[in-house]
């Protein structure tokens, strides 16, 4: 960590030149003897990153910025908030894969005290510097094994563990818990002789049910899209819990949080019905088709399925509450009179349940991308292919 990049003129340069490309402030020669061009465009780049995910940070004075990948493996201040709302005011938490803090930051906000653990000493000392900018002052930066620091804790000593599993091990993707570092699989029986709740971040990549399968006691599954992407999946396990996982699936934006939760036996024994389109067509948020809420979200808005494995709902009457877009139906074709009838070149196109993709669907009907009008090429409840002409609402 260089303090030289805190001095108040570094800072003033930083601020004055932050809207500018860090790609191109890289190859300028720094105005400072003591922090580099690289630096320079290392601070740039970690405000314009954090201007989107992190504006507390981007806003608060003096703030130091870690390397580019400790930004992008990092929460969003959006889904920090959801972790906050999880635990017990007044708790003591551990984060056994600290990063650069910004759960840690949050959790603090109810917690006694939280100690940050991170093998990486620059951005230790980074994350100890933000936390007294920040007025962070029960947040407590490691430089230490996360895992070890547990271990050497007496039992029943720590109310949660926090863990955010690296995806990458050896500079490689990994998709299997188990192979992911630390290996929580195999450190669940030892946290659980420390803790009573673990609290365990995944990739959505991840496999929901194998995850299920393999962590023990999990009360809680969270499933978090912000803005239409799948960010992260959380599991919270209880070693007191024996009973049938609560999924949840979020759904975040800008100004609004939209939830729906439901069991995995629930789901399966809910009874849908279907259904021609009718005045509305809803295709919902990817929080509810990673969690699986394919029936649920059916049941929770009173909507009809198109067909069974086609994932797409239909109502007349607007459920403006509905977990993803909302479209008004214009026009339904078979695929006969869509080639026929058809004036629209150029449209946004899904392909839902439907035997070819999107871009072939493009060239077979000459469709240029974009525009207001949406089309839908899906199966029906009678097995036909059939074209939805569609403008979206919400």
């Amino acid at each position: 960590m260089n303090r030289s990049i805190l001095d108040k003129e570094v800072q003033d340069y930083i601020k004055a030149n932050r809207q500018l490309d860090p790609g191109a402030m890289a190859f300028k020669k720094s105005p400072f003897a003591e922090v580099s061009s690289s630096e320079l465009a290392t601070q740039i780049d970690g405000w314009q990153r954090a201007y989107k995910k992190l504006p507390t940070w981007a806003y608060s004075p003096n703030i130091y910025y870690p390397d580019k990948i400790n930004l992008e493996q990092c929460s969003s201040e959006h889904t920090a908030l959801v972790k906050q709302s999880l635990i017990r005011k007044g708790c003591k938490i551990v984060d056994v894969t600290g990063g650069f803090s910004v759960d840690s930051c949050y959790l603090a906000q109810e917690a006694q005290i939280v100690v940050h653990c991170e093998l990486n000493e620059k951005l230790s000392q980074i994350v100890k510097h933000n936390a007294q900018q920040l007025g962070v002052a029960n947040l407590v930066p490691l430089h230490t094994d996360g895992v070890k620091f547990v271990q050497d804790q007496e039992d029943n000593s720590i109310d949660y563990i926090y863990i955010d599993p690296s995806r990458r091990v050896n500079h490689a993707k990994v998709f299997l818990l188990e192979d992911c570092e630390p290996n929580i699989v195999a450190l669940q029986d030892m946290f659980f002789q420390k803790s009573r709740y673990i609290l365990c971040k995944l990739s959505p990549l991840m496999d929901i049910n194998s995850a299920l399968q393999k962590l023990k006691h999990v009360k809680l599954l969270y499933v978090i899209s912000l803005e239409g992407d799948c960010k992260e999946l959380l599991f919270l396990q209880d070693r007191t819990f024996e009973g049938e996982t609560k999924i949840t699936a979020i759904r975040l934006s800008a100004d609004q949080l939209q939830n729906i939760s439901f069991t995995q036996q629930e789901e399966k024994t809910t009874l849908v019905k279907t259904s021609t389109p009718l005045k509305y067509l809803y295709d919902p948020d990817v929080a509810l088709t990673k969690a699986g809420a394919f029936k649920s979200v059916a049941k929770a808005f009173s909507l009809f399925k198109l067909h069974t494995h086609t994932h797409l709902y239909t109502s007349d009457t607007l459920e403006s509450d509905f977990l993803g877009r909302i479209f008004q139906i214009e026009n339904v074709y078979t695929l006969g009179e869509f080639k026929k009838l058809n004036t629209l070149g150029k449209a946004n196109v899904a392909t839902k349940n439907f035997p070819i993709k999107v871009d072939e669907v493009r060239k077979k009907f000459k469709i240029k991308d974009g525009g207001s009008d949406f089309l839908y090429f899906v199966t029906d409840y009678a097995d036909n292919h059939i074209v939805i002409h569609c403008s979206k609402i919400l």
